[in-house]
């Protein structure tokens, strides 16, 4: 059991072990600024479990801190957590899990998993959709998912907290864990800062036709759609583009700022992709806590997937996720490039 020491990993676990299951605890820490493990610890002695605390931070800093921090310094706006669950919590921790005699790994995800006709281990959205991580999980083998098992999937939220409560797990009021586990003040741009100081630098605020309208204060700060920040008279701006390459920000109007086709590489599927160069009807989500929208999907002749989104959308960023949906069920997912 993945154990953060949180509500949803503290009841995940005593679930198990109300179901049977011989359960082992693993925390994993990421670096110094990571919160140390006292909650989990603590979770797992009233359990009554074995209980492990792993150092991860040297595959964590080379799989998902590195491609963050470059990721903003190319002008994208990186998704750590869509790179973190395939590669260190079902890659590096669930290697450890093995290690240890573990046979399955559990998380507190919000998500359901199953087996579809074809014999092919699939994911579908949690029954509390205000909740649902499927789209961060869009990444997982075959392989991974025939060792994931995911309890809350069929839960809601409340239910988890009114249960983590009644059997003395954690506090009913214990706050929700933070954006980004690896940044708990939150602040990104630091970082990315501290590693490329040239997308901290102060530049120009610059129309679609190269007019200046203002400063920014650094390219990592930005990301397309975005518009509060800007400092701009006018408008109403949102950001167009980010380029570090010019030290600019492109900012336009709503229109602007908004496509209905989205390229998408570094595909992974976990339904049967359709055949190269016939298109699919799906639902897609192309950032985190959006709601889908229809696209028609196709794949070229190098394994990338081209959306064409039945409506415009405002704001999707290269760098973030393109996650589709067959109903509740997820197909595939990809990194958008532009």
């Amino acid at each position: 059991m993945a154990l953060s020491g949180g509500v949803d990993s503290a009841v995940t676990a005593r679930l198990l072990l109300d179901a049977g299951r011989m359960v082992t605890g693993i925390t994993f820490r990421v670096g110094q600024g990571t919160p140390p493990p006292d909650a989990a610890v603590a979770v797992a002695a009233r359990l009554g479990i074995p209980h492990h605390v792993v150092d991860l931070s040297e595959p964590f800093a080379r799989e998902v801190l590195a491609p963050f921090v470059d990721g903003y310094a190319r002008g994208d706006t990186p998704s750590p957590c869509a790179l973190c669950n395939p590669r260190i919590k079902f890659g590096a921790l669930l290697a450890v899990a093995r290690d240890l005699g573990c046979g399955q790994l559990a998380t507190g995800h919000y998500v359901q998993a199953g087996i579809d006709p074809a014999g092919r281990h699939r994911l579908f959205r949690g029954v509390d959709l205000d909740k649902d991580q499927s789209y961060f999980l869009f990444g997982l083998s075959q392989e991974q998912l025939a060792r994931a098992r995911f309890p809350l999937g069929a839960m809601r939220k409340d239910e988890v907290r009114r249960l983590g409560s009644e059997w003395g797990l954690v506090s009913h009021d214990k706050p929700e864990s933070q954006d980004l586990c690896f940044l708990p003040d939150g602040d990104y741009a630091r970082l990315v800062a501290a590693r490329h100081p040239e997308v901290a630098r102060a530049g120009d605020i610059v129309d679609g036709g190269g007019h200046v309208l203002g400063r920014h204060r650094g390219c990592c700060r930005y990301t397309p759609g975005q518009r509060r920040g800007l400092g701009l008279g006018g408008g109403p701006w949102y950001v167009v583009a980010v380029r570090p390459a010019s030290n600019t920000v492109v900012v336009g109007s709503v229109a602007e700022a908004s496509s209905s086709r989205v390229c998408v590489t570094g595909v992974n599927w976990q339904g049967a992709p359709p055949p190269l160069g016939v298109a699919q009807e799906v639902a897609v989500q192309v950032r985190y806590r959006m709601r889908s929208v229809m696209a028609r999907l196709t794949v070229d002749g190098v394994g990338d997937v081209r959306l064409a989104l039945a409506e415009p959308v405002l704001g999707i960023a290269p760098g973030q996720a393109a996650v589709w949906y067959d109903g509740e069920a997820l197909l595939g997912g990809g990194w958008i490039v532009r």
